[in-house]
């Protein structure tokens, strides 16, 4: 149904993916957007769906029938409203996400404002996790189009909590042109374009500090690359890494195994390509083992907030990629989950 015109409305149902349900799944689908359509007065092809939560289980359409009457009456067009909104999107999630940008154009404020919904199953390729923006600029679907899936790729494309990909992830740019404003010069697409990039990344950070069971948040940082694509895939590898990340649990700087992980990805490269900092501390340079103090450097990471970066030598290219370590709280939520 996207991209379109049209849109009116985005419906999401919290707690169940209704995927793998089979054609059930398909017409719970459709009647759902229906009803929605029936109460706004518009095409069940202008109202889309989003779901998230247990896969292949049905959804319980007794509850929907019931509830989206209730909802219907709740709309708002305040920050209350919008705040509940984003609360009704939470799965595991302990927090509401939501960002907020504004800038002036032609002499008036356009908006863009986003909430999102993420804890868990991130990466690569979004995964588990729900985003809506909004904004009251004037954009013709090509355009919002190109530049929402360029502003994903350098956002919800770049986090991971354990780089499992899920059934269920959409991320949908919504512009109504209430502001009569529209992008009219290379630098008002500039503009906009690092509007949205800000509300996208901090959405995408936030997912990644509520992810489940987290206790550190972790910046992983690849220079020296010869594309960024080979750079990207040098960080999303330590990123996803579960040896990397459990040591990152107990504010361990074992850079053996970061290391390590540069030499794992395909990437023509040898130790002595490869120099580690770990929160500014020079842990690894060219291809031996730096002298740093271990226990300030244990102490900086109990902080909470770990920052790996990793110099290569062979070309100027880079990539930034977020993510989180994995806790026995992670291991207690995910086994318990259908249960």
């Amino acid at each position: 149904r996207v991209p379109r015109t049209t849109a009116r409305a985005v419906l999401i149902n919290s707690g169940n993916a209704n995927a793998c349900t089979g054609q059930r799944g398909l017409d719970d689908a459709r009647w759902m957007t229906a009803e929605i359509a029936r109460h706004l007065d518009c095409s069940p092809e202008d109202v889309l769906v989003c779901s998230t939560g247990v896969i292949g289980r049905p959804l319980p359409r007794e509850k929907l029938a019931t509830g989206i009457p209730v909802l219907m009456g709740l709309l708002g067009s305040d920050p209350h409203a919008f705040r509940e909104a984003a609360r009704g999107m939470m799965t595991t999630d302990t927090v509401p996400k939501q960002a907020f940008r504004s800038w002036e154009l032609d002499g008036r404020e356009v908006r863009l404002s986003a909430a999102a919904k993420g804890a868990a199953m991130i990466g690569p390729n979004m995964a588990t996790m729900l985003a809506v923006i909004l904004t009251d600029l004037r954009l013709d679907p090509e355009t919002a189009d190109v530049m929402l899936r360029q502003s994903v790729d350098r956002s919800f494309n770049c986090i991971s909590v354990e780089g499992h990909t899920s059934t269920s992830d959409s991320v949908i740019l919504l512009a109504n042109g209430a502001s009569g404003r529209e992008l009219r010069s290379e630098e008002d697409v500039q503009q906009f374009r690092e509007m949205l990039d800000g509300v996208t990344c901090e959405l995408a950070r936030a997912i990644v500090r509520d992810a489940e069971g987290a206790e550190h948040f972790v910046t992983v940082r690849v220079r020296g690359a010869q594309s960024p694509d080979q750079a990207k895939r040098i960080a999303q590898t330590i990123a996803n890494d579960v040896l990397v990340k459990t040591a990152i649990t107990g504010n361990d700087p074992n850079w053996g195994r970061i290391v390590s992980c540069c030499g794992r990805t395909g990437v023509e490269l040898t130790e002595r390509d490869v120099t580690l900092s770990i929160n500014g501390n020079l842990i690894f340079q060219a291809g031996s083992p730096a002298d740093y103090d271990e226990q300030a450097v244990r102490e900086s990471m109990s902080r909470g907030d770990v920052d790996l970066d990793v110099q290569l030598s062979l070309g100027d290219a880079s990539a930034e990629v977020w993510t989180s370590d994995l806790t026995q709280e992670y291991v207690r939520l995910n086994s318990e989950y259908t249960t």
